[in-house]
């Protein structure tokens, strides 16, 4: 996801990913269970492509890792969040798709749908 690209509309799974985010920090294991509730599992992510679609917001600059912590379990990992570029796309991406759903709703009135 390149900064040409950056308004095209987002993947599913990292729409989700940064809608994981959105509440706070989470490290990756967290993120994907988010995921998996948030798209009530119809967005299939496992671990190979959930850290692709993550380098890919970490490139984007819309996701960045949290300030190290000290945490009682190493296996933790990372934490990662939501940069305020992020959550402006997230906000974009949620006006995108209201907008769509009141168009569907305005066609379905209107018996086009």
């Amino acid at each position: 996801m390149s900064d040409a690209d950056a308004s095209a509309p987002l993947k599913p799974a990292a729409l989700y990913i940064l809608a994981a985010l959105a509440d706070g920090d989470r490290h990756g294991y967290a993120v994907m269970q988010a995921v998996r509730d948030l798209s009530e599992g119809r967005v299939p992510i496992q671990t190979g492509s959930f850290y692709r679609h993550l380098s890919q917001l970490l490139d984007a600059g819309l996701v960045a890792e949290s300030t190290p912590r000290r945490v009682a379990d190493p296996r933790r990992g990372v934490d990662y969040r939501l940069t305020s570029r992020g959550r402006q796309v997230l906000d974009r991406e949620r006006r995108h798709l209201a907008n769509l759903v009141a168009a569907l709703k305005s066609s379905a009135r209107k018996g086009l749908a």
